[in-house]
């Protein structure tokens, strides 16, 4: 009895050594494929600025899947030594080809500068500048208030929007886009705009006053306007209804039972016509009708108009 115990104890030990065996087996060769298939990506050690030309002590590896590699990024440091960035990088985040400026590119403003694009400088202050609330990444309309003294008729200062959804590249000597909640103080802005747009802002620069109207991130349509001048401002300005909004044009408000349409009768034009003799025409006479009303024994006959 006992050797059969022993015979049953020493079969269940090596029954699970092999399953043991066969996990352990099967854990090494996962392992060993997932490995296989890392591959080491280029990531930042500490927060990059926008604009920093990126030196190896702010540069380090990381093995991620070869399938979740992000597009453009780098397997070696020395690739990316050198280039400068053209938008912030976080921690451990990985830096692609999209992120850094083209080879050979100076630190700072040169290298956010799109290709196509200039950078212009105006001259701001806390109006000018909406209270400081200005800051890099923003979008902006640059409206001028120029005196046209050529105006034989009316020398008033017109003000007109010269320039609509232009992206603001630094406020004073920062680059960086800012939490925007707290004002910053600052005294020139940097405008990103075309070849074109750069000779309408010196131009508006020169001949008058600037001011910039900040616009919502997701507004990005133009809007045409007549400008003004002292003549449409004295004119004052009708209240105007908010149109309404898509969702209440898609989904109509219910009619309740006490709220009902009242329905419009077209009223027929009146045209001259010649006059009608009036005729007396003799009313029909009806006879008058009666009821027979019977109270206990008694009968009686009640008539009604």
């Amino acid at each position: 009895m006992r050797n059969k115990r022993l015979i049953i104890a020493l079969a269940g030990a090596v029954v699970f050594g092999l399953i043991a065996t066969l996990a352990v087996t099967s854990y090494l060769a996962n392992a060993q494929s997932y490995t296989k298939n890392l591959s080491n990506a280029v990531v930042a050690k500490f927060p990059i600025p926008l604009g920093t030309k990126i030196t190896p002590e702010l540069l380090g590896t990381t093995p991620i899947p070869r399938g979740s590699m992000p597009e453009g990024a780098f397997d070696s440091m020395d690739k990316v030594v050198g280039r400068v960035a053209i938008t912030n990088i976080g921690v451990r985040e990985p830096i692609t080809s999209s992120k850094l400026a083209v080879e050979g590119s100076a630190g700072g403003l040169s290298a956010v500068i799109p290709e196509g694009y200039r950078a212009m400088t105006v001259k701001v202050d806390d109006v000018v500048g909406i209270s400081g609330f200005v800051t890099p990444g923003s979008f902006v309309d640059v409206v001028a208030v120029i005196d046209p003294a050529d105006r034989a008729t009316n020398n008033d200062p017109i003000s007109k929007i010269v320039l609509q959804n232009i992206k603001v590249l630094a406020n004073g000597a920062n680059l960086d886009q800012k939490d925007g909640r707290e004002p910053t103080s600052v005294k020139a802005v940097t405008l990103q705009v075309t070849p074109e747009q750069a000779e309408k802002l010196a131009l508006a620069t020169n001949e008058g006053k600037l001011q910039l109207v900040m616009r919502n991130y997701g507004d990005q349509d133009d809007t045409l306007t007549r400008g003004a001048d002292k003549e449409s401002l004295l004119s004052g300005q009708s209240f105007m209804m908010r149109p309404p909004s898509k969702k209440s044009e898609a989904t109509p408000l219910p009619i309740t039972a006490t709220a009902r349409p009242r329905a419009r009768v077209a009223m027929p034009r009146t045209e001259k016509r010649a006059p009608v003799s009036v005729v007396n025409v003799a009313q029909p006479v009806y006879p008058n009708r009666s009821v027979e009303l019977i109270e206990g024994a008694k009968k009686r006959s009640v008539e009604f108009p």
